[in-house]
């Protein structure tokens, strides 16, 4: 039996709506609804999938599932559009057929998800390999790059395609893909620059403000906050359940992997962010002399940043945005533009913008996924295109996507009945006429050449004089006045003129899927589509390749003065290219039926339901389908399925399967006139007869079960008891050879215990001879041991006492010789002391015999010699020692040997001079220039203050380092460096005193070569800058203080605000760089330093006394000011110990 359930195997409702008994609308829904409560979305008519959308995800769409409809028959299995998808590949591999699938159904149905399960499945089941799943994976990675710019959010779909696309994949021989080709029809350009409320632009505008990095926007100059954007509807911003950025990232990827190069992405960015900054500029009206309104930018950033992503001119295209250039033969007439006027060329400049980049893209796909093959390939369509369309205000838009639907409904009609009518045929079946609704009357009343709608609305586009949407109604009210399918309250035909239901402006059609009332404002604008030529050059002079390859009629050398086509009859060209190439394929049908408006699962709206399935014709598809015969089937699986009816085709026929489903047949004695036999399939007229067959078989299967499973009870207690006693001769077996084995194990046990006892006694009586002997050889060999052991050590004895008896004889003898040797040293050391006294007195006697003999020839000058001789040795030994004894090179280091004789006072005080002397020579050769100008001003602050001011000392040992703030590398006072033009040779923090209570502000104190800058601390704001030829004199007092007074010189330009009492720790040095830098200039005098315990001050216009006086440590150890009166200011010094 078949191991999975088909088509009328457990079915929920009934899966094929040809079958359906009784057929009527109710009981259409009703099976529908029943089906969509179980989770049941695919239902089939004949060869046609309806499809419910649930609005949630089904575990039905596994790679397990797809293996499971894979190779299958239609009816094998379960509805399901896998099994749809099978067909199509299957019919298009083995049979070299053509293939089409049209997927049809409104706003929000699932013909996009549906359109993507059909290429996932062909891509799942084609064939494998690294250039095939490149081809693949570029076809499938195309979806998100069209949705992102061709899909929005309405509101009846989330993600509902405004544009209607038709694929066809190219396949080869063997069915794996080499690449397709994407045709786009008409899309809705209209929501760039307007969109209803509740809905969204394009997904794309979105996905790239949430999705794209800082460092994008930035590039592209665009905000990341979507209210900035009138293009944008800010109601509907943001999607439950979509998550923009992470969509902005796959689409990233799929250009790339379609294969679009960096450059061509940011190129296509900088356009989409173009459109957005379109969208904010603004016009106002401006007056001209000639009483006419002119239009002018408001705000002209934004304008500005768009030409800059586009590379054009801002005044082309704020020029192209106030005049309008009107060209006829040799003449131009530029005429000015209103507000009105410049906001329709801004909206027509960004819906062309876009529609021509969404066309480009499309383009450029193709490139990518073409195939490179020259030979003929098998094809398959998928046609994605928007479904019928009613809504409360219908327009342009609406009619154009009607118009394309009533030609589907047209070929659906006629593809479907031809089908039949072919099947008829090929079988050998008499083929009867269906009576059906031809819609043809519909189309050419939208289509004719001549009175068709479109016709006229192109018509009147194109004549000359005024041309409004009332003037295009009344034309189609005069013609179409007596078509049964027209409505206008209008029109000649009297029963219209009391309808309150159709407005005046307003035109109605009864198009098969019901009325639609069309307003007819915006027809005549919409259709014409008009972008100023203007506009189109300004955008040609961009300096963009891909903005010169959208607007090619911008060129100069292609100026041509012929109307371009309307839109009207570029979209009826496109519907009939179309039409053309769908009926050379063979058609697959995909009816995607939306259950409710609320876009939630689990609800299933039986009026909605109603008017789709009235408006997609499903009734008249089953009337259609069921006209004939009802359902057919090939024999040989009709007679596999039924055999069981029948005793002479059961279980076995061996016959042709034909001959067997007529024996079949005429054993159930089902009338003749039920069924007909083609040459490959049987044809049964009524469901009923089919449901008879069916209920025949699900009683027959019952009694073949139950026969079934008495055989196999039978069967299996007879191989139950068989096998017990097969077991019980195998148990009684294995007992009786274990009781043998347990008895023989008992007498062999006992055999052994006897042996082993008798074995024992024999080894115990041989092992007691065996000791006796061994004792006895033992006793022989000790006592043999032993009177060995005696002899040897007697001798060992002897031995030992023979060399004791040797050893003291050798040293008795040697004692013997050691005293004989020590008497004979004693001896021998007498005698050489006696000698050496003997040689001793002879010297001295010889020396004083000498002296004797010479002493009268050098009496007279001896004493001069010897003085010499003392003399120069003595000054000798003074030399040496002193090289010994040298100080250290240090020049402070004071100390020096002592003479060791009084004469010799004068040369070690000269010595130690010049000692001195070369010691600094040398100190000071290894001085820096630096080092040299920091000890002269050393010792230019000792000529200045040593003994004269009590600060001097403690300064000694501070080193002038000058640049105490490091001025140069530290940021904080850049700014402070870059106002001082000269050297620093002093930088450092003092205290400015106030006058007016005594009191110190922190000031930046910088002394260069020619002038003295104070400047704030926290700023570096330059507060006073003193020239030194200004300086009078300095005046300090003599305590330990830090005060100092700068006294300028009356009457030049820095005393305006008086002399400056300040405040610093390094005082000594502030004042000896002054000095030196006065005495250095050779055009003034030195600088005067007063140094006094009272001083004046001049501030302003008045002179203030500073008083110096010791006083009690109050802020620590440091001297404090206090004003007394407005003429004295006195200085509280603390004591020094």
């Amino acid at each position: 039996m078949e191991g999975k359930a088909s088509l009328l195997d457990n079915m929920i409702g009934v899966g094929d709506m040809v079958l359906l008994e009784p057929l009527s609308e109710d009981s259409f829904l009703e099976n529908l609804k029943k089906r969509f409560d179980h989770n049941e979305i695919y239902t089939y008519i004949g060869s046609v999938v309806i499809s419910m959308n649930p609005y949630r995800s089904l575990p039905i769409y596994t790679p397990e599932k797809v293996e499971e409809y894979r190779n299958r028959n239609f009816y094998e299995l379960s509805p399901h559009i896998y099994a749809l998808a099978d067909e199509a590949y299957r019919s298009l591999r083995d049979q070299d057929k053509d293939q089409c699938i049209l997927i049809t159904g409104e706003s929000g149905a699932g013909k996009t998800e549906a359109s993507k399960l059909v290429m996932s499945y062909v891509a799942a089941v084609c064939g494998k390999g690294q250039e095939v799943n490149k081809v693949k994976e570029q076809l499938l990675q195309s979806n998100p790059v069209l949705e992102a710019f061709g899909n929005a959010k309405t509101v009846r779909n989330d993600n509902s395609s405004r544009f209607g696309k038709y694929m066809d994949i190219e396949f080869d021989f063997k069915g794996d893909p080499l690449g397709g080709v994407i045709s786009n029809y008409l899309l809705e350009k209209s929501r760039v620059v307007k969109q209803p409320r509740g809905e969204r632009n394009f997904h794309v505008f979105y996905q790239l403000l949430s999705g794209a990095s800082d460092e994008t926007l930035k590039k592209l100059k665009l905000d990341r906050d979507v209210s900035k954007y009138n293009y944008l509807c800010l109601d509907s911003a943001s999607v439950s359940g979509v998550d923009d950025a992470a969509n902005f990232r796959t689409v990233r990827n799929a250009m790339q992997i379609v294969g679009f190069m960096e450059d061509e992405v940011q190129s296509v960015l900088q356009l989409v962010a173009a459109v957005l900054k379109l969208g904010n500029i603004e016009f106002k009206p401006e007056s001209r002399s000639n009483g006419l309104d002119e239009s002018r930018v408001k705000d002209k950033n934004d304008l500005k940043e768009m030409c800059e992503l586009l590379g054009i001119e801002q005044s082309v295209l704020e020029r192209a945005f106030s005049y309008r250039t009107v060209e006829a033969k040799s003449e131009k007439v530029s005429t000015t533009l209103n507000v009105a006027q410049a906001y329709y060329a801004r909206d027509a400049l960004a819906k062309n913008l876009y529609s021509r980049l969404f066309s480009w893209l499309v383009t450029r796909i193709n490139g990518s996924i073409k195939a490179q093959a020259k030979t003929r390939h098998k094809v398959m369509g998928v046609l994605d295109i928007y479904g019928f369309e009613i809504f409360e205000d219908n327009s342009f838009e609406q009619f154009i996507i009607n118009y394309c639907n009533e030609k589907l409904q047209q070929i659906f009609i006629e593809l479907t009945l031809r089908e039949e009518q072919e099947e008829y045929i090929r079988e050998g079946i008499e083929w009867t006429n269906i009576e059906y609704f031809n819609n043809a009357v519909i189309c050419d009343l939208m289509e004719n050449n001549q009175n068709g709608i479109l016709a006229m609305l192109d018509e009147e586009c194109l004549r000359p004089g005024t041309v409004t949407d009332e003037t295009f109604l009344d034309k189609l009210n005069t013609i179409c006045a007596e078509h049964q399918h027209f409505e206008s309250r209008l029109s000649k035909n009297s029963k219209f003129l009391t309808d309150h239901s159709l407005p005046h402006n307003c035109f109605r059609i009864q198009h098969y899927a019901g009325k639609v009332l069309y307003r007819v404002e915006g027809f005549v604008d919409k259709n014409n589509d008009l972008l100023y030529r203007d506009l189109s050059q300004a955008m040609y002079k961009a300096n963009h390749n891909l903005i010169k390859q959208l607007f090619p009629e911008g060129s100069p050398a292609k100026i041509n003065l012929k109307r371009p086509p309307t839109a009207g009859f570029q979209f009826k060209a496109s519907v009939g290219t179309l039409m053309r190439n769908l009926q050379t394929k063979n058609p697959n049908y995909i009816r995607c039926i939306k259950p409710n408006d609320k876009k939630a699962s689990h609800i299933f709206t039986e009026s909605l339901v109603c008017h789709q399935v009235r408006y997609l014709g499903l009734m008249e598809n089953v009337r259609v389908r069921r006209a004939g015969y009802a359902f057919r089937q090939a024999y040989e699986p009709c007679l596999e399925r039924y055999k069981m009816l029948c005793k002479k085709t059961w279980p076995h026929w061996k016959g042709p399967a034909r001959q067997g489903v007529e024996v079949l047949m005429a054993d159930l004695k089902v009338p003749a006139e039920e069924y007909s036999y083609g040459r490959s399939k049987i044809f049964i007229r009524n469901p009923r007869t089919l449901f008879f067959l069916e209920e025949r078989r699900r009683q027959c299967l019952q009694d073949l079960a139950a026969l079934i499973q008495k055989i196999y009870r039978g069967w299996k207690c007879r191989r139950q008891f068989l096998l017990m006693k097969k077991s019980q001769v195998v148990v009684a077996a294995w007992y009786r050879r274990y009781a043998q084995e347990k008895k023989y194990k008992k007498i062999k046990r006992a055999t052994t215990v006897m042996q082993s006892y008798a074995r024992g006694w024999q080894a115990r009586k041989l092992l007691r001879q065996l000791k006796h002997q061994k004792r006895c050889e033992e006793a022989a060999t000790t006592i043999a041991a032993y009177w060995h052991g005696t002899q040897a050590r007697m001798e060992l004895r002897r031995l030992k006492e023979e060399v004791r008896n040797k050893h003291a004889v050798t040293v008795i003898w040697a004692y013997w010789q050691g005293t004989k040797a020590r008497r004979e040293l004693r001896r021998l050391k007498e005698e050489a002391r006696r000698k050496h006294a003997v040689a001793v007195i002879w010297a001295y006697w010889q020396g004083l015999k000498v002296r004797r003999e010479y002493r009268k020839f050098f009496r007279a000058n001896a004493g001069k010699k010897i003085y010499n001789f003392t003399v120069q040795r003595i000054i000798q030994k003074y030399f040496l020692n002193l090289r010994k004894n040298l100080p250290s090179m240090s020049p402070i280091d004071k100390s020096w040997p002592t003479r060791p004789y009084s004469f010799l006072d004068g040369v070690h005080t000269e010595l130690r001079r010049i000692f001195h002397l070369w010691r600094c020579k040398k100190y000071r050769s290894q001085f820096t220039e630096e080092k040299k100008a920091v000890y002269e001003e050393k010792l230019e602050a000792s000529k200045l203050f040593k003994d004269r001011k009590a600060l001097y000392p403690s300064s000694v040992s501070q080193s002038f380092k000058g640049d105490y703030l490091e001025i140069n590398k530290n940021p904080k006072y850049q700014k402070l460096h870059s106002a001082v033009d000269e050297k620093v040779l002093l930088a450092d923090t003092i205290s400015k005193i106030n006058r007016a209570n005594g009191k110190g502000t922190p000031r930046i104190f910088l002394l260069t070569k020619k002038s003295v800058v104070l400047a704030d601390q926290k700023t570096g704001q330059v507060k006073a800058s003193v020239p030194l030829l200004d300086l009078a004199s300095v005046s300090v007092s003599k305590q330990s203080d830090g005060f100092f007074a700068l006294k300028l010189k009356e009457g030049s330009a820095s005393a305006v605000k008086g002399d400056f009492l300040l405040s610093s720790e390094r005082l000594i040095e502030i004042i000896t760089k002054l000095y030196r830098l006065s005495a250095a200039n050779a055009e003034r005098v030195p600088l005067s330093v007063d140094i006094s315990d009272e001083f004046l001050v001049q501030f302003k216009t008045d002179k203030v006394c500073v008083k110096f006086i010791q006083g009690s440590p109050r802020n620590g150890n440091s001297a404090s000011c206090k004003r007394k009166n407005n003429r004295l200011l006195e200085v509280s010094v603390p004591s020094t110990p």
